[in-house]
């Protein structure tokens, strides 16, 4: 308990900190989690406490992911969220698996990398885009866009990964089933939930979090993740009063997720074997692939370079759902490879999203004065 309520304390300070100086929280909460456990001081440890408070990070993490999958901007812009999407796919994630394998991964595990390495972090995305003020921006729909997309492909990950060691047929029978449920609930009983969501009451938070869990404890009883029923139970209840739902989540997401960044840097092992030349690779290729695919959108969808730099400056980051494949599916020196990705591509990411009007003004008048000195003299 002793070590939970520092590293509760330390966080607190490190939001302080990330806010004042608007920059991304995450990284800062894994290194704290790296230095107060076992790859540092050692005084913090990973107990039935913090396993509990990661879990439940985990899960209202996907769940808010649900909430916020918004399917009608897909059907609004189908030709431009498939395009942007599937560069990024194609790109980065066929970056990251190449690499990784070269690098000398096992396949599954260079599976889990490429996966880690194309999904970005929503969160930071979003906010970034508020705090940068660039969220009626032209790029920012695209990068909107794409990031739907990712989650889209980030179910179909879970999914696979989920579904490796189990009868594939009698698997997407139950999920197909479960999923029948949970929407079939969200339909016909949508005027009951409203009304649940319209009372000022503890309720709608009791019955958020008692809704989240018991889809949590059915799936594992069923032997399905609970991962893919959770942003599912999210995207249906987002059919009916998203706001509301993200409302009384958003107090458990928080606090929940800050644990799970925390508790994973403590159990990050340094003695694991890990090769830091590989991760310097790793790390450098994830900003480098981002850099391709963002001016790949950004010349396909907007006819201009500068908008794919613009798309690249604000893509950088990687974040929780990259940390959410690393805690359910990857090894220790997959987690700690990642958990560094994350760190660096989370703070270089956050400078040029903060500093992408500049490099684009920058370029903007070098080019103007490049054409400036070789334009003929009147006259000649």
């Amino acid at each position: 308990m002793e070590g939970f309520i520092i590293a509760l304390f330390v966080c607190l300070v490190l939001a302080l900190i990330s806010k004042y100086l608007s920059i991304p929280a995450i990284p800062f909460y894994i290194i704290a989690g790296v230095i107060l456990g076992k790859a540092g001081l050692g005084i913090v440890r990973s107990d039935e406490i913090s396993q509990f408070f990661s879990s439940m990070g985990l899960l209202f993490l996907l769940f808010f992911m649900g909430l916020e999958l918004k399917l009608d901007r897909i059907i609004a812009n189908p030709s431009k969220v498939l395009t942007g999407g599937l560069i990024g796919l194609t790109v980065d994630m066929g970056i990251g698996f190449a690499a990784a394998y070269l690098l000398g991964f096992t396949l599954m595990e260079s599976f889990i990398v490429g996966a880690a390495f194309y999904i970005t972090s929503t969160a930071i995305i979003i906010t970034s885009l508020i705090e940068n003020r660039k969220l009626m921006s032209v790029e920012a729909e695209t990068i909107i866009w794409v990031t739907v997309f990712e989650d889209l492909v980030l179910i179909i990950i879970l999914a696979i990964l989920s579904a490796s060691d189990q009868n594939l047929l009698l698997f997407v029978v139950k999920i197909a089933l479960a999923l029948a449920v949970i929407y079939a609930i969200s339909y016909y009983g949508k005027e009951f939930l409203v009304s649940i969501l319209e009372r000022d009451d503890e309720i709608p938070i009791l019955f958020t979090f008692t809704a989240v869990l018991i889809t949590a404890s059915v799936a594992l009883y069923l032997e399905i993740p609970e991962t893919l029923m959770v942003i599912a139970l999210g995207a249906a209840f987002a059919t009916t009063d998203p706001n509301a739902f993200e409302q009384h989540a958003r107090p458990f997401r928080d606090v929940f997720m800050v644990m799970f960044f925390v508790f994973f840097g403590v159990t990050i092992d340094f003695a694991s074997g890990v090769n830091w030349s590989v991760v310097a690779i790793i790390c450098t290729l994830a900003i480098l692939s981002k850099l391709v695919s963002g001016m790949l959108i950004g010349l396909v969808i907007h006819g201009s370079a500068l908008s794919g730099l613009e798309i690249w400056a604000n893509m950088i980051c990687r974040g929780e759902f990259s940390i959410a494949l690393a805690v359910l599916y990857g090894s220790p020196i997959i987690a700690t490879t990642i958990a560094a990705m994350v760190i660096v591509t989370s703070i270089v990411g956050s400078f040029t999203a903060k500093y992408s009007t500049w490099m684009r003004r920058g370029i903007v008048n070098r080019s103007r004065r490049k054409a400036l000195m070789y334009r003929p003299h009147a006259g000649r």
